[in-house]
Formats: structure tokens, C-alpha cells, sequence
């Protein structure tokens, strides 16, 4: 029997891509609002004793609250196993405390979802490519988790993008090691920015550790919020003598007219996303490419 797949509102667009490559069938729902604002759902196809897949990302409190309910509904109703699938884990810059009494939000929407009942064969999420590798053991109780990489994805944009002289880069030393591991695989080289802080949120480029005079540069971060960062790490190349500019990410939520700042900086000739975040679904124009997470999604699953 087909395993039965269903999503949250905001992750429509992806549920229906895995469909198409999956042998799955899919999970009918009624939502609608109150006069108040409320939302009200209803499930619509039969569950009891069923494998049921829920597709949602944590992209901001109203989706997190609706994939809880859905998820915890599908439990109380029969499922007799749960995998939820969360394409973009919100909240994972706030995975640690810096100064005193900080909210860690990441940890606190883990113990969130950790309290979905168990369904008779426990439930499973698969999160992908986490900001920071600690945040899936956030996650208790029956809830098991799986660090989904999309390596292969980032991998061959590189080499689509990159020729045969190019070199992987990070927007700082702080994501060196993943970037080191891809240039790995790429079997090319990998370059990070060293920088010095100035006073309070300034810093300076105090030296790149790669030579990239020349040569094809491919800046790699999992997340680009508002461009900011990829933009400074872009300029810094470009003054050590980079060629053309490429920049991959895997979560794109590009706020604050983020594209349009990354577009126009005139430093990037392209930028590669995928499609975890529901803001990449409103993109327009050339100047992105965005590859979908469901081959990836139909395998983990």
C-alpha cells in the first residue's frame, strides 16, 4: 500500500514535485479561517494504519504551529507511522545562548515537535542541511532524526557552473569545514576569508587563504537571509583578483529584497538555491537557478 503524503499550505508547491517522482498517494485536507483568524482543518483522506509522510518547513510560527497540529492530528487519527519532512528548519541561527538569558529558539521548536504522539511505528523528521550539526540532537522523546545533506545537489551546480578552474569558497572561516569538504569532492581547491573585528559588528578582511587571481570563485553558505554577507565575501574576492562569481546556497530566503541586492551589487554572475524555502517560489528573471529538493526527498523517503 502507497504511503500517503500531505502538507502544510506553504509547502504545496513541494509536496505536488515529489508526487510527480513519487510513488506516493496523496493526503487530501480541508483548511479554512474563522471569522477570528483561527485556522481550521480537517482530514479528508482515510489514515488508520497507514504510512503517512507530512511535508512542512518551520518558516515562520504560523506554519510551525500548523504543522504541530496537523502532525499531532494525524497521530490521534490512526497513522501508524509519521516522517515529517522539513526542508527549511527555521529558527537555526538561534541554536546556542551568546549572552546571558537568550531564548534558544531552535532548541525550544525541536521540544515543540518532539511532542507529537507517537504513532505505533514512532515518528521520524528529516531535516536538510542544518545551519549548525547540533541542532538535530535538540530533538527528544520518540522523534528521530535525520540530517539529510544535499551535497550532491550543491556538487553538481559547482561543476555546471564552475569549468575546470574553479575554487570553492566560503563567505567566511566559519563555514571553512564545509566548504572543504565539498572542494574535496570537487577534488579543487578551498578558500575562506580570515577577518578582524573592529568595533562591535565592523570587521575587516585581514587576509584570504587561497590564491583566486584569475579563477572562477563559487561561494557556498547554507543560508542567505537578506545577501549582506555574500555580497561583502564577494567584494573581498573580487579584490583578490577573482574572475567570475558564482554563489550556491541551499536555503534561499532572500528578505528584504535580498536578489535584487545580490543582483545589482554587479559582483555575482549567478546565483543557485534550492527550492526549501516557500520565498522561492516568487522569483523572477534569470539571474537565479533554483533546483528542487524532491529526487532527494523521494530517496530519504
Amino acid at each position: 500500500m502507497k504511503k500517503i503524503l500531505f502538507a502544510i499550505k506553504e509547502y504545496e508547491y513541494l509536496a505536488d514535485k515529489v508526487l510527480a517522482c513519487g510513488d506516493f498517494e496523496k493526503g487530501e485536507l480541508l483548511v479554512d479561517h474563522f471569522t477570528d483568524g483561527e485556522r481550521y482543518q480537517r482530514i479528508i483522506t482515510p489514515i488508520e494504519n497507514r504510512e503517512v509522510i507530512l511535508i512542512g518547513g518551520t518558516v515562520n510560527d504560523a506554519a510551525t504551529l500548523e504543522l504541530y497540529d496537523l502532525a499531532s492530528s494525524l497521530v490521534s487519527y490512526g497513522a501508524d507511522s509519521l516522517t515529517l519532512v522539513i526542508p527549511y528548519f527555521g529558527y537555526s541561527t538561534m541554536e546556542r545562548a551568546v549572552l546571558s538569558r537568550e531564548i534558544v529558539t531552535a532548541k525550544t521548536r525541536a521540544r515543540l515537535l518532539s511532542a507529537i504522539p507517537k504513532s505505533n511505528r514512532g515518528n521520524k523528521v528529516l531535516l536538510f542541511d542544518l545551519h549548525s550539526e547540533g541542532i538535530q540532537y535538540y530533538f527528544e522523546h520518540d522523534l528521530y532524526p535525520v540530517h539529510v545533506y544535499c551535497k550532491n545537489i550543491v556538487t553538481k551546480a559547482a561543476l555546471e557552473y564552475g569549468g575546470d578552474n574553479f575554487v570553492m569558497a566560503s563567505t567566511d572561516a566559519g563555514r571553512a569545514k564545509w566548504v572543504e569538504s565539498l572542494a574535496n569532492d570537487l577534488g579543487v581547491n578551498a578558500a575562506f576569508i580570515l577577518k578582524r573585528r573592529l568595533k562591535g559588528d565592523h570587521t575587516e578582511v585581514s587576509a584570504i587563504n587561497a590564491d583566486v587571481d584569475g579563477k572562477t570563485v563559487i561561494i557556498y553558505d547554507d543560508m542567505i537571509r537578506s545577501g549582506g554577507s555574500i555580497i561583502n565575501a564577494a567584494k573581498s574576492y573580487k579584490e583578490a583578483g577573482a574572475g567570475d562569481i558564482y554563489v550556491i546556497t541551499t536555503h534561499g530566503l532572500f528578505v528584504n529584497d535580498g536578489i535584487n541586492k545580490l543582483k545589482n551589487s554587479g559582483l555575482i554572475k549567478k546565483l543557485i538555491c534550492t527550492d526549501s524555502h516557500v520565498n522561492t517560489q516568487n522569483i523572477d528573471g534569470d539571474f537565479v537557478d533554483v533546483r528542487s529538493l524532491d529526487t532527494l526527498i523521494c530517496e530519504a523517503l
